[in-house]
């Protein structure tokens, strides 16, 4: 069969002939690929970056997507840690890892945005305590992942929804209630959730006004770190979590247990499609290609 198959960490994988694959237990089934989505989580696992990452090669990327059973079932499937990844003509899915669609999903749009509206869906309801009402500031709001946030926030019953980003054209098209520059995050101190998809730097400083231009510093403020777009570390200064009722946590896998993931899919499935969601679906063969194009706001799918 044809895969998408990356031989050195770092540089885009090729499609090339690579064998079939076999099931290796009664739970799981080969399943013929309709689509992939290229998600930032998989160039990191494609870089050798990602934190779950094992090293090995070659590696076929790809951590999630929609393909139909020998049955003929229609399923969207999440991957473990793998070297055989969703970027093939066919892959090995253990079927406690999925969630059956209905005949007439659309394949693109599920594989394009369940990995990044499930970042903000399972941080809201798995990782801490959110309420209705409650209002929520979205860091970094312009990707794929933070417009989705917006979304699922609204979705999930968010009293406020605040977009953060630096793109102002991008910004301005964000369905928030409200856009903030990272230079005006003292206007937006008085939220109750922040959804980090930036980190770095940037955090550090929104940190810093967050938390010195609070209202009522005794409000509790719970800060999500879900991606890190802008660097992997921050500089957290200590009076930061004296100075107010802080609560720092993050959302990802081994922080939220395995099950709650597949238990939030079967929750997220049939809304997935009533969110705006903008893919494009790239064949397979040229996956190269698309790999390299790192500039647009839409979400790669790659269709075997």
């Amino acid at each position: 069969m044809r895969a998408a198959v990356v031989t050195e960490f770092g540089t885009p994988p090729t499609c090339r002939d690579v064998a079939d694959p076999q099931p290796r237990t009664d739970d799981e089934v080969v399943v013929d690929v309709l689509a992939a989505g290229l998600h930032p989580r998989v160039r990191s696992q494609a870089g050798g970056t990602h934190y779950t990452g094992e090293g090995e090669l070659p590696l076929v990327p790809g951590i999630d997507g929609v393909g139909r059973d020998e049955d003929g079932t229609l399923r969207y499937f999440v991957l473990p840690d793998t070297s055989l990844g969703s970027m093939a003509e066919r892959t090995v899915v253990d079927v406690r890892r999925s969630v059956v669609l209905p005949e007439d999903a659309d394949s693109v749009t599920v594989a394009a945005g369940m990995n990044p509206a499930m970042s903000a869906w399972i941080a809201l309801r798995r990782r801490i305590e959110f309420t209705a009402g409650q209002d929520v500031l979205v860091l970094g709001a312009t990707g794929n992942a933070g417009r989705l946030a917006v979304q699922v926030a609204k979705h999930l019953g968010a009293g406020r929804v605040i977009a953060a980003g630096r793109d102002p054209e991008r910004l301005a098209a964000v369905e928030a209630d409200e856009t903030r520059a990272f230079g005006e995050l003292g206007k937006a101190a008085d939220v109750d959730v922040v959804l980090d998809y930036v980190w770095g730097p940037p955090t550090t400083e929104a940190l810093r006004t967050i938390v010195t231009e609070r209202a009522d510093r005794g409000r509790p403020l719970t800060w999500v770190e879900i991606g890190s777009v802008a660097g992997p570390a921050i500089e957290l200064p200590s009076a930061a979590l004296r100075a107010a009722r802080l609560q720092l946590v993050g959302s990802g896998q081994g922080s939220v247990p395995t099950r709650d993931i597949v238990a939030e899919l079967r929750a997220l499935v049939p809304e997935i499609e009533s969110f705006r969601i903008d893919a494009r679906p790239v064949p397979l063969q040229d996956v190269e290609s698309a790999w390299r194009d790192t500039g647009s706001t839409q979400r790669v799918v790659v269709t075997p």
